[in-house]
């Protein structure tokens, strides 16, 4: 476990408290201003709600349920494997498909969805569990047919979906806090995070990588991805929560008693780092605000 002294502007507490456990593979993390976070056990198909201090509380069954986020009206977001697309649940329970298809053709497994302040959504598409056989999406035009599949995606205000980026297998993502920048966490063969340079318009205009995580041969991929009030990065990887300066060099890692896998900043101020864990999910205190999503803000108004 990574000690407050060995993080001095990072860590409030050393130790991490464990919620709940007993589960197969959580994943999904995203705090609820209402006082709750979400998370899935993904293998077991099942999203849930926790408030601390009290049990788990099932709110639905999945399609393998993923990464999750909140359009601006608090409706939540979530990337499901098995349905091959981005879903939406609204306050009544109601549950649709907001993403399914791309040129005709059907996604992956959409991984991971972030949401910017103009409304849009970006999510990840990776493709390496997905057979080849099975993968649908065309390549884009001048990408020959040897191009996998393996894409970030970007579903605007209107619904009108676009591809922003190839990546090599792109995975969690987060925005910089002046939204100019998209960090992608690349996982599997080569691990390391994206800079992806981004206009107003959603699109593309630069790259470049941010960070290498390379290093040693401790279990754990470039995962989730989050970015505090300070700019700074914030990506599960080998050992832990890899912390980088908003200039990309290392900081630490902030270890867990199981791998961390995703992770959210929560609780009313944001300095809570819930953290999903293989079985258990995790709190510890942070001394920095996390970077509030933009339907926060909405919300006050």
């Amino acid at each position: 476990m990574a000690k407050a002294n060995d993080l001095p502007d990072i860590l409030e507490t050393a130790e991490a408290q464990r919620l709940a456990t007993g589960f197969t593979f959580t994943e999904g993390p995203l705090w609820h201003p209402d006082g709750f976070y979400y998370f899935v056990d993904l293998r077991a198909n099942k999203l849930y709600r926790i408030t601390p201090g009290k049990k788990p509380e099932l709110v639905r069954e999945t399609q393998e349920g993923n990464g999750t986020t909140f359009d601006l009206q608090g409706r939540l977001i979530h990337c499901e494997h098995n349905a091959r697309g981005v879903s939406r649940l609204s306050a009544d329970g109601k549950v649709e498909m907001i993403a399914e298809r791309y040129r005709g053709g059907r996604f992956n497994k959409p991984n991971d969805v972030v949401c910017r302040s103009d409304g849009s959504l970006f999510f990840t598409d990776p493709d390496k569990r997905m057979p080849y056989t099975k993968r649908e999406v065309p390549p884009p035009e001048g990408v020959d047919n040897t191009w996998d599949g393996a894409a970030v995606y970007r579903i605007a205000p209107d619904g009108a979906i676009s591809q922003v980026a190839l990546c090599e297998y792109p995975n969690g993502l987060a925005f910089s806090p002046d939204e100019r920048t998209l960090y992608v966490a690349n996982t599997r063969s080569s691990k390391y995070i994206h800079a992806l340079e981004i206009d107003a318009a959603g699109k593309m205009v630069g790259r470049s990588i941010f960070a290498d995580m390379n290093e040693g041969d401790r279990p754990g991929i470039p995962d989730g991805l989050k970015v505090d009030s300070q700019g700074r990065v914030f990506c599960s990887g080998p050992g832990g929560v890899w912390v980088f300066t908003p200039e990309g060099k290392k900081i630490g890692v902030i270890e867990f008693p199981e791998q961390a896998v995703n992770f959210a900043f929560g609780g009313d101020d944001l300095r809570t780092l819930f953290c999903c864990a293989y079985t258990s999910v995790y709190t510890l205190r942070m001394k920095v605000p996390g970077q509030p999503h933009p339907w926060y803000a909405v919300r006050r108004k």
